[in-house]
């Protein structure tokens, strides 16, 4: 069966079990823009086993999703041990990129100042995105480009965590994304500035990228032509191939959450990883 095919068949399964997931922790709302995209949740574990905060940026497509329709994976690393926090951005084709980018620039400083007023350890901070999230994630993290056009500083940064991310715009690309591209740059806007291969600088940043080979929507291309550049780059870099069998894009960059670290190998690299950097 063809992996789109497997993409699609694979939403009721995914959208059933986020369904049945308890919010045992309610996350702190906190607006950093005067629209209803420009917020960040935080969540507070019950036990704090490290001193780690992890930023997330969530996916969908740049065109959708919110931090709260993502509730599940701050519950996931919150009862892990972990700070979280999940930053929303401005959604296209409303609002044309880079409205995103800045978004989550200002998100993160935003989130920063929080922690900092909270007298919360920010100097470990992981930040890490599926998909869309991926994308912009990697942007913050390795383009001194648009850290400085934003005005946002990352020395905290310890990792950054990019699942299924479309980080290359050349080579294979399915229709869906075509046109979620379409809907993200204005026309005729020049879409290397929005590209992380391209942006992509030296960067003490380690980075770990997910992917999967049966990815239906971001061919797995896309992260080998990151983690070549980054390499050529001398970032450190690694990157790992999804062996779990729900392995379509939703499933691996979202749904690994859903499970435990013993039922997904995803998730135990995804964590295994952030236990052994800084």
């Amino acid at each position: 069966m063809k992996d789109s095919i497997r993409e699609s068949l694979s939403y009721w399964g995914l959208y059933s079990k986020i369904l049945r997931v308890k919010q045992e922790i309610k996350p702190q709302a906190v607006s950093f823009g005067k629209t209803r995209h420009q917020y960040f949740l935080y969540y507070e574990p019950k036990n704090i086993l490290s001193d780690k905060v992890i930023v997330w940026v969530h996916g969908g497509g740049w065109n959708a999703g919110t931090p709260k329709l993502f509730d599940f994976v701050g519950q996931c690393v919150a009862k892990n041990g972990y700070r979280f926090i999940s930053l929303g951005y401005r959604l296209s084709p409303m609002n044309k990129y880079p409205s995103q980018i800045e978004d989550v620039c200002a998100g993160y400083q935003a989130a920063v100042a929080f922690l900092n007023r909270n007298r919360i350890d920010i100097s470990k901070a992981v930040v890490l995105g599926p998909s869309a999230g991926a994308h912009l994630s990697a942007i913050l993290c390795y383009s001194k480009k648009i850290q400085e056009e934003c005005g946002v500083d990352v020395s905290n940064i310890i990792g950054f965590i990019g699942v299924g991310g479309p980080y290359s715009f050349s080579g294979k690309q399915s229709l869906a994304v075509r046109l979620l591209l379409n809907q993200l740059f204005a026309k005729g806007y020049d879409r290397t500035q929005g590209e992380p291969c391209f942006l992509m600088e030296k960067s003490p940043i380690p980075m770990l990228l997910i992917q999967s080979r049966h990815d239906g929507l971001i061919d797995y291309s896309c992260a080998v032509q990151f983690y070549e550049k980054a390499k050529r780059l001398g970032n450190a870099c690694e990157l790992y191939t999804v062996v779990d069998k729900k392995n379509t894009h939703s499933w691996y960059t979202a749904g690994m959450f859903l499970e435990t670290r013993q039922e997904n190998r995803g998730l135990d690299k995804f964590f295994s990883w952030i236990e052994n950097i800084g």
